[in-house]
């Protein structure tokens, strides 16, 4: 790996471009949806195709001013509290206490005391059964509102899955595909009981490494136990105090988290926003570090694959080029995008037909496609060599579980087709199906939705807080399990129900899906697209950047 502190030596010149936009066509990711120059695409397999639709006027403001009633009486119920007219049910301090540093701070905990508790019955319910593209959820109810419950002792029956990242259905009950898992359990057990470092490398574990790089085309891969700990234990370990990070706005909370505790200096880019990017790798390169204007040690750009609250797949040519252009390193977080996206789900540098090297640090998990758990670092054998004597998680972290690591080797033979079957093909196509008819269906009802074509994480806008509480109960009551999210792990005027697609998915479940959200639409006056180009903040007015041939 390069100092990319030494100068910006040009692999490739980027060029700027603007095309105008005629009738429906959009801009999405900075780069118009077919970049080409002598009729020529620049990248081969390059779909970039993102939007983010801005809603109505009238939405935003009856939105803000939703959240700004509730937090009026918020503060109403905060006084009836304090004055012992209503009865708490939070976590106070001890009078006994009162002269010792806070251990819960009151204002801090004010959303979650008046509003996410309102709702809370919307998130954390109980599943007893597999996450297949049927479940069956634990009936529950609540007598203070929300802040306690008890079962009903009953069991909601047939609900369709839409919430799980069980995309290619491999998170499933036992059969006798799966006697191999068997066999594992019985001869290596379901723990190893030590560390990577100590006596928890098993022949399994290398057996998993060498089949992962192969899949990913690197020279190795290392794999650890926990999948967020994957990025938080790691990141640490390539970078420090010295080295830059540039992360994307929207990263996972683990990256943000790993690039905390590394110590080096942090500054976020906009969502996939080039010419954002590129400001700030001009002027890492031309200030150097803050007071010393030394040159940075390394410069390391932290991005996803695909964007779990957004759907949205990352910019990957463009930032590759800057990349080159700029002499940084490229980490990639595939956890949502890996066995899914790309012809035969190699993730989003077979997506764009890229070459293997121009990503140094491929990372992702194995909890979503695989339908396992745990995670890997790939990439060149000096890197991983590297993590292996001074990653955080190999030295103190236990080991992957045999049972699991079987079961993700079992999941790269089933789509490599290392099995002597195509099933593994099959459902990357049959996934790829289902994503655009589904996607489809939604825009032609008038829905905003979010993201790429290609990705199987469909966000549906709902942006009022009640009627993001309204959608998830009202979904479950016609058996429909969907995840709704609100602030603050969106924006505060961006709730929305996030769907995730499955190659399980018939399109008769689909279809009843569909019917449901499209009655849901007209009752809770859902369906505010007008098809409009979008003046979201990530795209607007943004530069395109292509590679000289």
């Amino acid at each position: 790996m390069a100092n990319p502190g030494e100068g910006a030596v040009c692999n490739g010149t980027l060029h700027s471009h603007r095309k105008p936009s005629k009738g429906r066509s959009h801009t999405g990711n900075g780069v118009v949806k077919e970049a080409q120059q002598n009729g020529k695409s620049h990248f081969p397999g390059l779909t970039v195709s993102t939007s983010f639709e801005e809603p109505p006027l009238h939405v935003l403001v009856t939105t803000y001013m939703g959240y700004g009633i509730v937090t009026l009486f918020g503060y109403l119920r905060d006084f009836l509290r304090k004055r012992g007219i209503e009865k708490c049910n939070a976590a106070v301090e001890r009078e006994e206490q009162k002269d010792f540093v806070p251990l819960y701070q009151d204002f801090e905990n004010f959303y979650t005391r008046n509003l996410y508790i309102r709702i809370r019955d919307n998130w954390s319910r109980i599943i007893c059964s597999t996450p297949g593209p049927l479940i069956e959820v634990m009936e529950r109810v609540s007598d203070d509102y929300n802040w306690t419950f008890r079962f009903t002792g009953k069991v909601i029956k047939d609900v369709i899955n839409m919430g799980s990242y069980n995309f290619l259905g491999l998170a499933a009950r036992y059969d006798e595909s799966m006697g191999t898992v068997k066999d594992v359990l019985e001869k290596y057990g379901s723990g190893v009981a030590s560390t990577r470092h100590e006596m928890g490398t098993l022949d399994k574990h290398r057996e998993l490494e060498e089949l992962m790089a192969k899949f990913l085309n690197v020279e190795a891969a290392m794999v650890f136990g926990m999948g967020f700990a994957t990025n938080s234990t790691n990141i640490p370990a390539l970078v420090g105090k010295g080295c830059l990070i540039l992360s994307d706005e929207l990263n996972h909370t683990s990256i943000i988290l790993g690039a905390r505790l590394s110590g080096a200096t942090i500054r976020p880019f906009k969502h996939n926003n080039m010419k954002n990017l590129e400001e700030l790798l001009r002027d890492a390169i031309i200030s150097g570090q803050p007071r010393t204007g030394r040159a940075w040690k390394k410069i390391l750009i932290l991005v996803e694959g695909i964007y779990s609250m957004e759907g949205s797949i990352v910019n990957l040519p463009q930032i590759v080029a800057l990349k080159k252009r700029y002499k940084a390193y490229l980490y990639v977080d595939e956890a949502h995008s890996i066995g899914v996206v790309g012809p035969t789900g190699r993730g989003v540098r077979e997506h764009f037909g890229l070459d293997p090297d121009d990503i140094d640090v491929y990372m992702g998990t194995f909890t979503k496609s695989f339908g396992a758990s745990g995670g890997y670092i790939g990439g060149k054998k000096e890197l991983v060599d590297y993590l292996r004597a001074n990653s955080h998680s190999a030295a103190y972290a236990t080991s992957m579980s045999p049972p699991i690591t079987q079961q993700v080797i079992r999941s790269l033979k089933f789509l490599m087709g290392l099995d002597g079957t195509t099933q593994g093909l099959q459902r990357i196509q049959q996934v790829a199906k289902n994503i655009k008819y589904f996607r489809d269906r939604l825009k032609e009802k008038g829905f905003i939705i979010y993201g790429d074509d290609a990705s199987p994480i469909v966000p549906v806008l709902l942006y009022h807080p009640c009627k993001v509480a309204a959608f998830g109960r009202h979904m479950l009551k016609r058996k429909i399990g969907v995840v709704v999210v609100g602030f603050p792990a969106t924006s505060l005027s961006e709730g929305r129900a996030r769907f995730c697609i499955s190659a399980f998915h018939t399109q008769e479940m689909l279809d009843t899906v569909l019917k449901n959200v499209d009655e849901m639409g007209d009752l809770l006056n859902l369906k505010f697209s007008r098809l409009r180009k979008s003046e979201h903040p990530v795209f607007n007015n943004e530069k395109g950047f292509e590679l000289d041939e």
